[in-house]
């Protein structure tokens, strides 16, 4: 089993939609984790109405912190938007993707955010 780590900003859009995307994409084979280095709390509702158009629900989601993770090590962690703020963690793979975040993106932006995340997330776990 591959165990990946997605870290935004906020944890309530890119990183949850990756997670969730991995979960959804890698069977029983990926365990997908997501964190935040300055978490808001709750899942944002239009990454929640975006998802729920890929048949993937997020309403049962929680934003959390690194520190939810932080006794964990990762095949492979992904950064977004967080850059100096994401402290270390312990993963085999390091990447950040360079994506906007959609909190405050009308629909069209947060489906593209969405869409760039899903082929992504396809990408690293054939990588994997």
């Amino acid at each position: 089993m591959k165990r990946v780590l997605f870290v935004c900003v906020e944890n309530s859009n890119r990183s949850q939609m990756a997670e969730a995307f991995a979960r959804a994409l890698g069977g029983g084979e990926v365990e997908a984790h997501s964190a935040g280095s300055r978490p808001a709390g709750r899942v944002n509702p239009k990454a929640i109405a975006a998802m729920r158009e890929r048949g993937i629900d997020l309403a049962a989601h929680a934003s959390k912190g690194l520190d939810a993770v932080e006794h964990l090590s990762f095949d492979a962690a992904i950064t977004m938007g967080c850059g100096d703020a994401c402290p270390h963690v312990r993963a085999r793979v390091r990447d950040d993707w360079a994506l906007r975040d959609p909190r405050d993106l009308d629909e069209a932006g947060v489906r593209q955010v969405r869409d760039e995340i899903e082929r992504r997330v396809k990408e690293l776990l054939a990588r994997l």
